[in-house]
């Protein structure tokens, strides 16, 4: 069956790039391939991952490249030469460029841990966004995969799982559970759901 190339960017552990690979092998994502592994920091236990999955991995960095553009530059390269169709960020901790959305319009999801528009944008990432929910005190968090343009987690939501919030919750706590309960659930199944549609529309064009 045909399929479509899918890069991972990654910036540290992996464990979501871990649910994509197991996902991959469970059958949930069919339409599409992890062909490549894509690391912005060197030594990211996410290129291990990849690696003992036996899928390439390598490490692009802004400071090797020496600019946000050459950096830029050097990953378009890299997905154009792995004939890649569909790039999932994965825990990516760099802002993209409009140039380089628009390159890759509707082939690039990312996973938010938030139901957007909560928690979103600029400077929230990481356990900042759990953090600002308890502060907030609302009840529901979860996470949202959504496509990705110019504004940061601005782009359209493709699908979204909400987790309870619980007495006694700390920012720690509450990344793991929204971790186990939606982002591992929902990234790969959007995975599923954008490689289908990228297979429909290569369909058309042949």
């Amino acid at each position: 069956m045909e399929k479509i190339k899918v890069a991972v960017l990654v910036s540290g552990g992996g464990t979501n790039l871990g649910a994509l690979i197991a996902a991959e092998r469970d059958g949930i994502i069919r339409s599409g391939t992890i062909s490549l592994v894509i690391s912005n920091k060197v030594g990211a236990y996410a290129l291990e991952r990849a690696r003992v999955a036996g899928i390439e991995a390598i490490t692009v960095t802004k400071a090797e490249c020496g600019s946000q553009e050459a950096f830029e530059n050097r990953l378009i390269e890299e997905l154009r030469s792995h004939g890649i169709e569909l790039i999932v960020l994965a825990g990516f901790m760099s802002i993209l460029s409009e140039r380089f959305t628009s390159l890759f319009r509707d082939r690039i999801i990312n996973v938010h841990p938030s139901l957007i528009p909560s928690f979103c944008g600029k400077g929230f990432y990481g356990l900042r966004v759990h953090e600002a929910a308890l502060e907030y005190g609302v009840k529901v968090t979860g996470a949202t995969v959504h496509y990705v343009n110019e504004i940061p987690d601005g782009g359209k939501i493709i699908m979204q799982k909400s987790v309870e919030i619980r007495e006694g919750d700390t920012p720690e706590i509450l990344q793991k559970r929204v971790m186990q309960e939606a982002e591992w659930i929902i990234l790969p199944e959007a995975c599923e759901k954008v490689s289908k549609i990228l297979l429909g529309k290569r369909g058309m064009k042949d």
